[in-house]
């Protein structure tokens, strides 16, 4: 039913889309066009987590950390200047998985978001 509203999702991967579908369980129609509107403002595209995670290694080091919220770790990378490359390096082939791990603290939120939404 929602399947076209989460297919255009830039760059939306098949494992995220059916942690999308789970999540999205049991809201009706209203709460997933709010829960999508909340949710495509907060979720990072794979692509854009790789050019970050290239960026991080060439100029900025842990700036793909900083993107994702890990702030801690964003600065231990930029005095370490990325682990010594090695942890920028870990970071551009992981680039999937470091967003699909944002996105789904990203899911959490916006549902939390929708839900209270619906007592006002």
């Amino acid at each position: 039913m929602f399947d076209a509203q989460f297919m255009a999702l830039p760059g939306i991967t098949p494992q995220e889309y059916s942690y999308l579908q789970t999540a999205t369980n049991g809201l009706n129609e209203q709460q997933v066009r709010t829960f999508l509107m909340i949710y495509s403002g907060k979720r990072k595209n794979p692509s854009d987590m790789l050019l970050f995670c290239v960026i991080g290694l060439c100029l900025v080091p842990g700036l793909q950390r900083f993107i994702v919220g890990q702030i801690g770790m964003g600065i231990l990378y930029l005095f370490t200047g990325g682990l010594c490359l090695i942890g920028s390096i870990v970071d551009i082939i992981n680039h999937k998985e470091l967003a699909f791990e944002h996105n789904q603290k990203m899911v959490f939120d916006s549902l939390q978001m929708t839900r209270m939404s619906n007592f006002q």
